[in-house]
Parts: C-alpha cells; sequence; structure tokens
C-alpha cells in the first residue's frame, strides 16, 4: 500500500516537472482543458440537434461552438474600439508643451508640500524640471526597431498560441472524455474503482468552479457598467469589461480595474478645475468600492467556498503560494491545481480506508 502511494507521489511531481519544463505546451492544454470544459454542454447540445432525421455531426457542432466564441470575441472588440481610437487620437495629437502645462498646477501642490515637511530640498520647481529630464530621456532611449521586432515577435507567439488552443480544444471536444480514458488507461485494475470516483469528484468541481467564475464575471460587468453609467462615467462598458477581467487576479485585480477606469476617464475627460477631478475620483472609486464590496460579500464565498468545497484561509494562502511561484498566472490557476490535488489526495486516504482492496494488501 505505501508502494502505491510512493509512486502516486512520484506520478504527480513527475508530471509537474514535465509540465514546468515545457511550460507553453502546458499552458496551451489548460487553457484548452477550460474552454473544453465550458464549450462541452453547448456543442453536447447542438450535437442533439436532428436535422433530416440525423444528429448534426460533431465537428460541425464544434465549429458552432467555434464560431459563438469568435462572435463574443469579436463585440468585445467592438466595445473596446471607442475607447481605443480616442486613445489613439489623443495620441497622434499629443503636444509635450500643453501636456506639461496640464500636470505643472498639481505638481507644483504637491512639491510645496513636500517642502512644507522638509521631505525633499526647498527647491521651487525642481520637481518639474525632473519630470522634463525623465520624459526627454524616455524618447531619447526609445528604440523603434527593437519596439517593432518586439511587436513582431508577440504577435507570432499569440497566432501560434490561438492556433495550438484551437487545435487541441477541437479534439478535445471531438474525441469526449480522451484525456480522461487515457488516464485511466495508465491506472491498474485493483484501484480502478477509486481512481473513477476521484476523476468524477474533480470534474465536477472544477466544472462548477468554472462556471462560477463565468458568474463571477459578469456579475461585476453588469453592476460595474450599471454603476458607471448611473454616475455619468464616459465608456462605462469599456471600464466594466476590463474590471471584471481583471478581477480574474485575486486581490489585486480589483485595484487594477479601478486604475484603469482613472486613466481611462483622466486621458478623455475634460476637467476645468481641481473639484471636478475630485468629483470623478470620488465617482469612480466609490462604485469600485461598492461592486468590490458585494464581490467579496456574496459572489466570492459563493464561488470558491461552495464550488470547490474549501476554507476562505486555505485560499488566501493557496494564492499567494501561487504567486510566489509563477507570479499573476499562479493567482489565477492557484485554486484550480490546489483543487486538482487536494481531492485526489482525500479520495485516496478515504479510499485506504474504506475500499477492500487496501484491507486486503493491509493483512497480507
Amino acid at each position: 500500500m505505501q508502494k502505491f502511494f510512493v509512486y502516486l507521489l512520484l506520478f504527480f511531481l513527475t508530471l509537474l516537472g514535465i509540465g514546468w519544463y515545457f511550460s507553453s505546451i502546458s499552458l496551451y492544454l489548460l487553457i484548452s482543458l477550460i474552454l473544453a470544459s465550458l464549450l462541452r454542454p453547448v456543442t453536447n447540445q447542438i450535437n442533439e440537434v436532428h436535422v433530416a432525421g440525423q444528429h448534426i455531426p460533431r465537428w460541425i457542432a464544434i465549429l458552432v461552438s467555434y464560431a459563438a466564441v469568435v462572435s463574443f470575441i469579436f463585440l468585445l472588440g467592438l466595445i473596446f474600439f471607442p475607447v481605443i481610437n480616442r486613445q489613439i487620437i489623443l495620441l497622434s495629437e499629443l503636444d509635450l508643451d500643453s501636456l506639461y502645462l496640464q500636470v505643472e498646477v498639481p505638481l507644483e501642490k504637491l512639491e510645496r508640500f513636500l517642502i512644507k515637511y522638509q521631505l525633499i530640498e526647498n527647491k521651487p520647481g525642481l520637481l518639474m524640471i525632473q519630470l522634463k529630464d525623465a520624459v526627454l530621456s524616455s524618447l531619447s532611449k526609445f528604440d523603434v526597431g527593437g519596439f517593432v521586432s518586439q511587436v513582431i515577435t508577440l504577435t507570432t507567439k499569440v497566432l501560434v498560441g490561438i492556433f495550438a488552443v484551437a487545435f487541441i480544444t477541437f479534439f478535445l471536444l471531438l474525441e469526449n472524455g480522451i484525456l480522461r480514458r487515457n488516464l485511466l488507461n495508465l491506472i491498474p485494475n485493483a484501484y480502478f474503482e477509486l481512481s473513477v470516483a476521484t476523476f468524477t469528484k474533480i470534474e465536477k468541481l472544477l466544472t462548477n468552479y468554472l462556471f462560477g467564475l463565468l458568474i463571477q464575471v459578469m456579475a461585476i460587468f453588469f453592476l460595474t457598467a450599471a454603476g458607471l453609467s448611473l454616475v455619468g462615467i464616459e465608456y462605462a462598458l469599456t471600464i466594466a469589461l476590463f474590471a471584471a477581467i481583471a478581477n480574474l487576479i485575486p486581490y489585486g485585480g480589483p485595484i487594477l480595474g479601478t486604475v484603469f477606469g482613472i486613466v481611462v476617464g483622466i486621458s478623455t475627460g475634460n476637467f476645468e478645475t481641481d473639484l471636478d477631478y475630485s468629483y470623478f475620483l470620488f465617482r469612480i472609486i466609490s462604485v469600485s468600492a461598492v461592486v468590490h464590496l458585494i464581490d467579496n460579500i456574496f459572489l466570492q464565498p459563493m464561488i470558491f467556498s461552495k464550488s470547490v468545497k474549501v476554507h476562505p484561509l486555505e485560499i488566501f494562502v493557496i494564492i499567494f503560494a501561487g504567486a510566489k511561484i509563477a507570479g499573476i498566472s499562479g493567482m489565477i490557476f492557484a485554486i484550480p491545481v490546489y483543487t486538482i490535488f487536494r481531492v485526489a489526495v482525500l479520495e485516496f486516504y478515504h479510499g485506504y480506508k474504506s475500499y477492500r482492496i487496501f484491507k486486503i494488501k493491509s493483512s497480507t
């Protein structure tokens, strides 16, 4: 029995090592598994539809599901296009002298405050001079050729990633359950029943988690869009969409979404006085705080604690452990990965106590 758990531990460690070494392929596979889980119910429903007495072929059902995803991404692009277009226009009309004039008044106030409390030297105008020097130095060091090369490299990686994810997801949906069947084929017959129960529980918990996460993103989007629209913020849909997606990053996501909203509002708005600035900041921060409060009190306990059956304190520790290991990606994927290992260990532990095969082996 001890040998079995040793082999199981070695298997998981080997799997983690291979996944870490081939990180790009592992990321493609992980994204494909998530997409396949989300698209499988839709694909199955389309596949069950009868046309001329025949089921719609599964490959056509998959293509229809893909078309729905592409349409959704296209709609997202339409939401983001106005603010992106506005930013491009503003950048094309950017005048450094006028930009300096806009930041001069608030910078002077900040400088007077710092001088008053002796936090910087008593040299009025020094901050403005340092700002100009920093901007000019950054512009002089900007490498256009290197920037274009990086953009081309990034675009190539993104296109390759999209093709790889679409290819893997297609076959995961076409051969429904192929990954699970291949993994179960590696399990000895004596532990087959226990392994099936483990896989079933993991799939159920991860499916609940993914759909709960989808509900959370949609709720954050609608709440933020409604709140920003009510207080009269421009580009409410764009800011709400970014805030909903950024909220996938635990703890730091809401702050990132709020900062994005502030940047968009300041860069596209027309503020004549300091009171206008203050009123704008009050509106957008208030909406963000209310939405974040609703998310913490109602949405997150329902999604994380109930869907994966993990205590909030465990979640806190897991997320920061994931951040330590793999940064933002680790924070996002920490809970699903922990759920897999947690369920596997608990199921095999209960199996050790309950299943007849373990008792026979222990007595011999």
